[in-house]
Parts: C-alpha cells; structure tokens; sequence
C-alpha cells in the first residue's frame, strides 16, 4: 500500500476565512494530494491521501500555524488514491449540527481513551462501578457496517438530528456513564458537549473515534468494520479497506 490517508480535525477559533482558504490552496498547488479541508469559525477537519512524503510535508507546514501545532492525524494506507478531487471549502461547521449554543473552542468535553474504554467493557463498568453505555452517534448506514457490540443507536439519518434524538431518549441515559463514539471524534465531541450541557453528568468522547480505537486496541468489543467517506467505503480493525462489508448496509 502506497497512499497515505490522513484524518484530522481541531476545534479552534479561526478568523479571516477566505484568506486562510487562500494560503492553503496555494500550499497544496502543485501536489497530487487529494481531498478536502473544511474551515469554519469553529475551526478545521480534513481528510487528505497522497504519497506520504507530500503529505507529511504538507501536515508539517500546517502545524507551523500555532492555531494548528496539536493537530493530531489518524493514518491508514490504501492501494490507491481514495479521493478524486482536492478541495478547500469554508463552511458554516466543520461538522453540521444546527446548534449553535454548542462552541467546542471553549472546551472539550472529557475524554476517555480507548485502552480504558476496553477496561471498562471487559469488566462492563468504570472505575466507580458505574454501567458504562457505547453511543453510536453517527448515520444509521454508518452504524450498519460496524459498531460497538451493545452500542446505543438511535437511527439517525443525519447528525442534525442528534439533539432531538437525545431529548427524546435523555432520561435512558441517567445514572450511566456515557461514551460517545463516531469514526474519527468531531461527531462524538460536540455530541459530548451538547449533552453534558444538557445535564447529563457522566458523559465521555471516545478520544480519536472508532478508528484510533482500531489502531490502539483492534476489534475487542467491535463487530464489524468502519464506515469511511472516501473511496474505500469500510476499513477493518487493521485499517484495510474492506469494501465487501459496505454489503451490510446494501443488501
């Protein structure tokens, strides 16, 4: 495998937009990487693949801007290049949830990490007793190709309809510790939040999402494979793209 595929995302305040999206275009001109980075006031996602030295080079010069100096990458490889095209698009959210009240910059929900988080399954609750519950917040086709066995799943179509969906299962949640999970982390983060503002005390993110997971852990206490949004479809616990398995939530 010869393509390095990144993931990554930081909430951080950002101003000056355009001009930003300006210098990133003009830092990736020239390259073959493809992909896309999405910039909002909230801060910045991107999912790039290309050949490692151009990426790691183009990684490098970002973290140069202090605003992006911890910006942690998850990495897989593929066969071939999962993207089509290279985009750099400003947006309203990094992560569209329609809930504006919820400004991750200001601080992060607490994290577990998923060395813990395999603790607390194996012995099926936290270091204070408490029962531990998997909350899938992502799509529901997401979820058909692979989640955490015993995981919540609300169904939902799209990640705007997380808040409602939690108002009308809120009460199901109370008096158990929380772990939300999605692919990477952005999802699961600002649902963490919205839902610790809500009330609900005992609520985690998953640091890194189901992917760091995979590559801290592999598949204890997960059925399946990832759900990711590029050519490759699914990629297993290994971080292979495993295509078949979009069969799940095709048949």
């Amino acid at each position: 495998m010869t393509i390095l595929n990144i993931a990554a995302y930081r909430f951080v305040s950002l101003t000056g937009l355009p001009a930003l999206q300006s210098v990133i275009c003009k830092a990736l001109e020239g390259s073959a990487i493809k992909g896309t980075v999405l910039l909002a006031e909230e801060g910045i996602n991107l999912f790039l693949a290309g050949e490692a030295g151009e990426v790691n080079a183009f990684m490098a010069w970002l973290r140069d801007d202090s605003r992006f100096a911890g910006l942690a990458v998850k990495e897989s490889w593929s066969d071939t290049q999962p993207f089509k095209k290279q985009l750099v698009k400003i947006k309203p959210e990094i992560i569209r949830m329609n809930h504006p009240a919820i400004q991750p910059a200001s601080g992060r929900a607490p994290a577990v990490d998923a060395i813990t988080l395999k603790r607390w399954l194996d012995q099926g609750h936290d270091d204070h007793g408490q029962a531990v519950v998997t909350l899938d917040t992502r799509n529901a086709f997401e979820a058909d190709c692979g989640t955490f066995a015993g995981a919540i799943d609300w169904r939902i179509d799209k990640f705007t309809e997380f808040p409602d969906a939690f108002k009308n299962h809120q009460e199901a949640l109370q008096g158990k510790t929380v772990v939300s999970f999605c692919t990477g982390g952005i999802r699961c983060e600002k649902a963490a939040i919205l839902m610790r503002e809500a009330g609900l005390t005992d609520v985690f993110q998953l640091d890194g999402g189901i992917l760091n997971y995979f590559e801290q852990i592999g598949q204890a206490h997960y059925t399946g494979g990832c759900f990711v949004f590029d050519d490759r479809r699914v990629v297993d616990a290994a971080l292979a793209p495993r295509p078949e398995l979009v069969g799940a939530i095709e048949a």
